[in-house]
């Protein structure tokens, strides 16, 4: 296996305002886009080539990640998770593939997921976590086979995290309808019935999602992925940042007061601020007294 597709695709309303500027999966988180991380851990579990499937925002895409081979797909329709996979299917070329969604952060064992893909010969392996608020998904005794999914089936109630990673055979496309916007999960509830639908916990390593604002801004204060403040950002010895990620090219002004804040690469902090718990995602300079803004 060494092709992975990363979902780039979505709007990301729940992270508006941000994703007026970036779609959802170039967002920066510690100085790098999600989608860096994600095609970052894809590659350390052994994948080369990537497909990313795009609508919002295209063009925020051009000269991502130079020197890695990756394929975009427009979709000026948004086709969602089944109708994006469906899609590039001339481009998996019969292979399996690795799914990766690109509003995720994990340090998940992939190399696990893959070993139990190849081991079951099912058509689809999911990664999934024991602990978690979207508990949906229901496991046999095995805990190998998916049983049901937010109880669709009526079997059973959830109690593990899918966590938008996992691995298919190319023989799952047929169970996709071509041209058309729709869920992977009706696919994945066919497979469930015939208990086709396999599955791994991975409670190891770090999974955040990272689909809000609350997340976003707790991911920064819960992990130390990198600097705080990037060595080619600008904060004078006047201004003060406490417990803030501040970066490229950013500029902090004399005066200003950050605090428990994310400063994106070549935003401007004003001389009069004082941020708390702020986003600083636009061209605009940052002035002002802002608790919990997106500015």
């Amino acid at each position: 296996m060494t092709k992975a597709f990363i979902l780039g695709a979505g709007l990301g309303n729940r992270l508006q305002p941000l994703t007026s500027r970036l779609p959802k999966p170039l967002v920066p988180l510690f100085h790098e886009p999600l989608a860096a991380w994600a095609i970052a851990a894809c590659e350390r579990a052994g994948m080369t080539k990537f497909a990313i499937n795009t609508h919002h925002l295209p063009e925020a895409w051009e000269n991502f990640r130079p020197g890695t081979d990756i394929t975009l797909f427009h979709e000026p329709v948004l086709l969602e998770t089944g109708g994006g996979l469906k899609n590039i299917e001339p481009w998996i070329g019969g292979e399996p593939l690795l799914i990766h969604n690109g509003d995720i952060f994990s340090t998940l064992p992939l190399e696990k997921l893959i070993a139990a893909h190849q081991a079951s010969a099912l058509p689809v392996t999911l990664a999934l976590r024991s602990s978690g608020e979207a508990r949906h998904i229901a496991l046999d005794p095995s805990g190998k086979r998916v049983t049901d999914i937010r109880k669709s089936l009526g079997i059973a109630d959830g109690t593990h995290v899918f966590t938008g990673i996992y691995c298919i055979d190319p023989n799952f496309l047929g169970l996709l309808p071509a041209n058309q916007k729709i869920s992977v999960i009706p696919a994945f509830l066919e497979l469930a019935k015939n208990h086709l639908l396999g599955a791994i916990t991975l409670d190891e390593g770090v999974w955040l999602d990272l689909g809000d604002r609350k997340s976003y801004l707790q991911a920064h204060q819960e992990l130390a992925l990198a600097p705080a403040i990037h060595p080619a950002a600008m904060v004078d010895s006047a201004a003060y940042v406490e417990n803030s990620i501040i970066g490229p090219g950013a500029v902090i002004e004399a005066g200003a007061i950050v605090r428990n804040s994310v400063v994106w690469p070549d935003c401007r902090v004003s001389s009069d601020a004082l941020l708390d718990h702020c986003i600083v995602f636009s061209q605009t300079p940052a002035s002002g007294n802002h608790l919990s803004a997106d500015l």
